[in-house]
């Protein structure tokens, strides 16, 4: 079977808080490599959250400010550097599907799942591409000022990023999730860092913005996201089944937001 043969649903757009975006991809992992069933998500962090890599130091960061100003911490499953998600400046989506569906290695399946994510960049007028040549780390504990690599990172006409993907595999499915910077919040994602060595003017030479390039509101990105892997997978729009949601919610609670998860990178279950 193919990933065309396959049943797709499309859910959009939710807002949900960190752990809880993270706890639902999972699940659908599990949902698609027992049942076949694929899902592509457009979706917001509400509040707003900084989103820490796999493997990230948990003193780079500043808790005392992300508590202040109401931010959500969570940790992803992948790698990569802490990205600040705002809840307007960021648009983020994920693909599950089954593992058996993709090819084995990482790179041709990461550019089979970012096709919807350049196609809806090319309708919105944006001519985006794979970084082609890797720029050195600006502050590596930041996704976003970590070395531009194309296994990696989407970036606009003028070479500066404007999207970090990542993927991995669970359960025998693969799940891609990527960030799609509408409008920067250069002082709030580095404020997130305990001890930021990187300026706010570095990180506006290496970080770029759908607003920055087009002329377009977050309502017509989010569509243009949407219809692009409507097209793409042939998506129906679906919705979450109660038994998922209630399994996400465990999750939450079992492992995304607690410290063990969070602080140490340590899974509990």
């Amino acid at each position: 079977m193919t990933l065309a043969d396959r049943e797709w649903r499309l859910v959009c757009e939710e807002a949900h808080e960190g752990p809880l975006n993270m706890a639902l991809d999972e699940v659908a992992a599990e949902t698609a490599a027992a049942e076949g069933i694929c899902t592509a998500r457009v979706y917001r962090w509400e509040p707003s959250t900084l989103s820490l890599g796999y493997h990230q130091d948990p003193a780079t960061i500043d808790w005392d400010f992300c508590e202040r100003e109401g931010i959500t911490v969570t940790r992803r499953p992948t790698g990569g550097g802490a990205i600040y998600h705002d809840a307007w400046g960021d648009v983020s989506y994920s693909v599950v599907a089954p593992a058996e569906d993709l090819p084995g290695d990482l790179m041709d399946s990461y550019e089979i799942l970012c096709e919807p994510l350049f196609d809806a960049l090319d309708s919105l007028g944006i001519d985006a591409r794979f970084a082609d040549e890797e720029r050195p780390a600006i502050y590596e504990p930041a996704c976003y000022l970590r070395a531009v690599h194309p296994a990696h990172d989407v970036v606009g006409d003028d070479g500066r990023k404007l999207s970090g993907n990542a993927q991995y595999r669970q359960r025998d499915a693969v799940i891609q999730h990527g960030s799609l910077t509408f409008e920067r919040t250069t002082d709030r994602h580095l404020a997130c860092f305990a001890d930021p060595d990187a300026t706010s003017a570095e990180f506006d030479e290496r970080v770029t913005s759908v607003r920055d390039l087009v002329d377009v509101t977050r309502e017509e990105t989010v569509a243009a996201l949407k219809d692009a892997l409507v097209d793409w997978a042939g998506a129906h729009e679906g919705n979450w089944c109660g038994d998922e949601l209630d399994q996400a919610r465990e999750r939450v609670d079992e492992k995304f937001a607690t410290d063990a998860w969070t602080r140490h990178g340590e899974d509990p279950t």
